[in-house]
């Protein structure tokens, strides 16, 4: 017994320290270059040129106090609360349409809550992860059937379907959607169903673009300025300025245009931090969906690649949890969150560098928003309590 008992007590549990450093690295580099970008414009606007840093700061402190507590509580507890998330993140995004909802620069996506501004679209992600987590569980061996995977895939289609017409947010729908088939590929990977669905999406992405860009033949080569004049929607005219930012630079492609610009100019090394000339009023929203290719022109290729090289060691992380979790349900909450963020960070650097149209995509941790921060922050802690279930000796 007393061997035993001493074997109990040398018993060890796992907690990720590596992908802690990580995430506060990724926050602390966010600030500074938060600070950098936006001081410009915040002291012009706001007479401030710490306003966007200070509301930044404020939702980091109360995201890392969420973190703590959500690590602390053991992930099963948020099992209870899976289809309540679920049905709140639809009555929020719906609210969107009522005198609560708040519209900024022509986009209706945010919530006013006395004092307060949440993105609804940050909250189904969240709500997706856990609701998929769960049903998936519930569903066993059936989720490698057909019908399992049809159910499984096409639960997340209504908060898509709501996060785009209602809040009129492709890029977050696109996000939930690739969520939910990372989660459901590694519950069942049936590389047949997802290599038909990859084929299906890819061919209809296609032929949008060449029928919006037949459409526009004529239209836009007789444009005024340069700009785009077809009837394809703003979203269109996105697809055909990514076609040729330059042709259409005081349209839709400017800000496409100033970014790679931001870009080339940073050489190897950048120009320094703080020293950046297109975050002086020359490329909107920069410390938004744009702070990538204000990090390029600061501080080069180099530290380009060494933030991509930090997401990389982050998934890598989160693949050694959810390998060794103690069960499929952690498992999953940790795959959800790896896909949550990966894709993020794939196409918000494909938006700045031009790999694909434009769309309104901000960069995990380091891009301005509170609400973004605050539920990725949570998320992460969902990840270090999956973690802290694991054996030390069964790490691999």
């Amino acid at each position: 017994m007393s061997v035993r008992r001493k074997n109990r007590k040398r018993e060890e549990y796992f907690f990720d320290y590596t992908l802690l450093f990580i995430v506060l690295f990724l926050l602390g580099f966010g600030l500074v270059m938060l600070y950098s970008t936006s001081s410009y414009e915040a002291a012009l606007d706001y007479g401030d040129s710490a306003y966007y840093l200070k509301k930044q700061l404020l939702s980091t402190a109360l995201g890392i106090v969420c973190m703590i507590i959500v690590s602390r509580i053991n992930y099963h507890f948020w099992e209870r609360f899976a289809v309540l998330g679920y049905i709140v993140a639809v009555i929020l995004i719906l609210l969107v349409m009522t005198p609560l909802g708040k519209e900024v620069k022509g986009a209706r996506r945010w919530l006013r809550l006395g004092p307060l501004s949440i993105q609804p679209a940050e909250i189904a992600k969240l709500a997706m992860i856990l609701f998929l987590a769960v049903l998936v569980c519930k569903m066993g061996k059936g989720i490698r059937t057909w019908k399992g995977f049809g159910l499984a895939v096409g639960a997340a289609a209504p908060i898509c379907l709501l996060i785009w017409k209602v809040t009129n947010n492709l890029s977050s729908a696109i996000i939930v959607g690739g969520i939910a088939v990372l989660m459901v590929f590694v519950a069942a990977p049936d590389y047949k169903r997802f290599v038909l669905l990859a084929l299906g999406v890819c061919a209809a992405a296609a032929l949008i673009v060449f029928v919006i860009v037949k459409n526009a033949e004529g239209q836009a080569d007789a444009a005024v300025d340069g700009g785009i004049q077809s009837d394809a929607g703003f979203r269109g005219d996105r697809i055909i300025a990514w076609l040729d930012p330059e042709k259409y630079a005081s349209d839709e492609g400017f800000q496409t245009l100033q970014a790679l610009y931001a870009i080339g100019s940073g050489n190897l090394f950048g120009k320094g931090l703080g020293r950046s000339m297109q975050k002086l009023g020359f490329l909107p929203e920069a410390q938004n969906d744009m702070i990538f290719s204000i990090i390029c022109e600061e501080l080069g290729l180099f530290g380009a690649l060494s933030i991509i090289l930090l997401f990389i060691l982050l998934i890598w992380r989160f693949m050694v949890i959810a390998n060794n979790a103690t069960d499929l349900f952690g498992a999953l909450l940790v795959v959800g969150v790896l896909g949550h963020i990966a894709i993020q960070v794939i196409l918000n650097i494909a938006v700045v560098t031009n790999t694909i149209p434009n769309t309104g995509i901000s960069l995990p941790f380091i891009s301005y928003g509170g609400t973004s921060v605050l539920f990725l922050l949570s998320e992460i802690g969902l990840v270090l309590s999956v973690s802290k279930g694991i054996r030390l000796n069964d790490v691999g």
